[in-house]
């Protein structure tokens, strides 16, 4: 968590399927923890602490602003508010985002990364 801390943080409102209303989610961009590790691969495996698995192109993290959020709200997600990250979709910034294909890809309780 410093690591992420350290780097620098992004904030956007977004509406999800998960939520009543838009929430404000924060943290760094997925490109720049991503930069930050050395990671170079095609494909991203995100793990969830109820080992939920979903694979996302290696691209999504380079086109879109997808945040590896650690707070909402301002405030640090507990898990049981799908937390401690979630990896998340700027859904309102982008039509194309909302649909079933972005929302699978948006992992919450996030756990691991994989680079494959």
């Amino acid at each position: 968590m410093p690591m992420l801390e350290a780097l620098p943080q992004t904030s956007f409102s977004t509406r999800t399927p998960w939520y009543a209303g838009p929430r404000r989610f924060s943290g760094p961009l997925l490109r720049d923890v991503l930069s930050a590790a050395g990671a170079q691969g095609t494909v991203l495996r995100a793990g969830a602490l109820n080992d939920y698995r979903v694979d996302l192109p290696w691209d999504d993290a380079q086109r879109h602003d997808l945040i590896l959020a650690r707070l909402l709200d301002g405030q640090p997600m507990a898990v049981r508010d799908k937390g401690p990250l979630f990896l998340i979709y700027p859904f309102d910034d982008h039509p194309e985002l909302r649909s079933a294909l972005y929302y699978a890809r948006s992992a919450w309780q996030l756990r691991t990364i994989e680079v494959l």
